[in-house]
């Protein structure tokens, strides 16, 4: 029988408890797959208030238990806004309310502010049955509470189209670009995949950013100091409030991943004489590193694609990694050798009538997002396998 639970916070959930359905692979003493579903990363966000009251992330993680063993999770949220989550519904929220609905609040199971995609309905190796319990669980409390909406937001493919048709949730697919590795031995055979101009442009790019005269480091676990979180914060701050008006996490949250995520963080700094003046923060996970952030207070051309792009490629190859994802938007990372690729997530929605028209809506979006991969794809940056000609 199974027993479903809300709760609070993450932190009200044992972390072995929660991690053992999160991250089931790394019992190895390897890393997670997804470091974001991790219990450190989310009770981060919580203990930080980066989520929780007043930030219109309101945490009800949301757990099922079989004869009280933990088997199943899921990062739920009531959302009383749709900010910080990169895949949008600003529209459908607008449309629903102009024509006398309420949208908000609603529920949201998702990493908050976190563009990357990963499992979202958690469940032990054992129990894959249990993931329908949470599904169930998180409409059947949508109906009771009288909400308009349940929204899983980066969720994987096999998730969105298993629990679409078992649900009667919609599947929406949109894009983001990602680099994969060819098996690549250096950057340089990364560049022998590109045409003539687009690796001139690069080492160009590359040589720009250099030229300014800075140090470049790359900083994981015990390297990453108090004093280079002091300083990416101001980066974070001036990015945030441009970006975003507010920024989203606390200067607390980098305390925390500090003190317990440090050896999942790539903290790629560019240094004049010491001090920090410019910084991309990434994630390492299992077999991907997230690009998440990046700021600075000094600007210079292309430095932002080194630290970012260049630097993230260089590390992903020195690790065997086979790929990186570098968050949301951005047609201009093409250009770098990161290509279109799916993202899914699943909607359920109450209002029959409005959920016609999303349908609709997201079946058009389906065939346009397509098209648009297809295209992109064409005039990516790499040699043709037909020709040669550049």
């Amino acid at each position: 029988m199974t027993e479903p639970k809300l709760h609070d916070s993450l932190t009200e959930i044992d972390a072995a408890e929660w991690d053992a359905v999160a991250c089931p692979e790394a019992a190895d003493g390897g890393r997670p797959r997804d470091p974001f579903t991790t219990h450190r990363f989310l009770s981060a966000l919580d203990r930080s208030r980066s989520t929780g009251k007043g930030t219109g992330w309101g945490p009800k993680p949301l757990v099922i238990r079989e004869k009280g063993r933990l088997v199943a999770a899921t990062p739920l949220y009531l959302k009383t806004h749709s900010q910080g989550e990169y895949i949008f519904d600003f529209g459908w929220a607008e449309a629903f309310e102009r024509a006398g609905g309420r949208y908000y609040p609603k529920l949201q199971i998702a990493v908050p502010f976190t563009p990357a995609t990963g499992r979202r309905f958690l469940a032990a190796p054992d129990a894959p049955h249990a993931r329908d319990a949470l599904v169930e669980t998180a409409i059947g409390l949508a109906r009771g509470n009288r909400l308009s909406s349940v929204h899983a937001t980066f969720c994987t493919a096999e998730e969105a189209e298993t629990l679409a048709a078992r649900h009667g949730m919609l599947h929406r697919v949109t894009q983001q670009f990602h680099w994969e590795n060819r098996g690549y031995a250096s950057f340089d055979d990364f560049l022998a995949d590109l045409s003539s101009r687009k690796r001139k442009n690069i080492r160009k790019e590359r040589e720009t950013a250099r030229a300014a005269g800075l140090t470049i480091r790359a900083l994981t676990g015990d390297g990453i100091e108090q004093r280079h979180w002091d300083a990416f914060w101001i980066f974070y701050q001036d990015t945030g409030s441009r970006k975003w008006g507010t920024p989203y996490l606390t200067r607390a949250f980098f305390d925390e991943i500090h003190r317990t995520m440090r050896d999942d963080v790539l903290l790629v700094l560019a240094e004049r004489d010491g001090t920090p003046v410019a910084g991309a923060l990434n994630f390492i996970g299992r077999e991907t590193l997230y690009g998440r952030y990046w700021g600075c207070t000094e600007d210079h051309p292309c430095l932002h694609f080194e630290l970012c792009y260049y630097q993230a490629i260089d590390y992903a190859i020195a690790h065997g990694m086979p790929r990186v994802e570098a968050g949301a938007q951005g047609e201009h990372k093409l250009a770098r050798g990161y290509l279109p690729t799916p993202v899914h997530s699943l909607h359920w929605i109450g209002d029959e009538g409005f959920r016609d028209a999303v349908s609709r809506y997201l079946a058009a979006e389906r065939r346009a997002v397509d098209e648009e991969i297809e295209v992109l794809t064409a005039y990516g940056p790499f040699r043709s396998t037909l020709t040669h000609i550049e």
